[in-house]
């Protein structure tokens, strides 16, 4: 089985406020982007510029996770180099930043679900509306 892959995504990553590639690039990125929202261990989220800054966005770092907790890792990417962390104090809060986010972070997509049954303030919904001001 894959593991499960939650995604909170900076609104930067659908709202481009600086140059961007153009409307077709963006556009078959967001079109992938919903794709990849229908794989059953994915889970799409945008967290809104509204929510403000928070600690984790400073730092990209993933959550290596399974059935054996004592394998956990987080994992942070650097300019210059990778960082592996295994210390279960350290996972412990990076695993706390990781909720936190996805708190804040709007409804996840729901591919499947009818559009109009979407809040008007999910990930979907953005992503979509983005999508057709393209």
């Amino acid at each position: 089985m894959p593991p499960n892959c939650p995604r909170p995504v900076c609104p930067r990553a659908v709202r481009w406020h600086q140059p961007r590639p153009g409307p077709r690039p963006l556009g078959r990125q967001l079109v992938r982007l919903m794709e990849v929202s229908r794989l059953p261990n994915v889970t799409v989220q945008v967290y809104p510029f509204e929510a403000g800054v928070y600690a984790a966005h400073s730092r990209s770092f993933v959550i290596f996770g399974g059935d054996a907790p004592e394998l956990d890792t987080v994992h942070m990417e650097h300019p210059t180099k990778s960082l592996f962390l295994w210390d279960g104090g350290q996972l412990d809060e990076y695993a706390k930043m990781f909720e936190r986010l996805s708190q804040l972070a709007l409804a996840p997509v729901d591919p499947e679900s009818a559009p109009e049954s979407h809040e008007s303030r999910d990930s979907l919904s953005l992503i979509q509306h983005v999508m057709y001001t393209l």
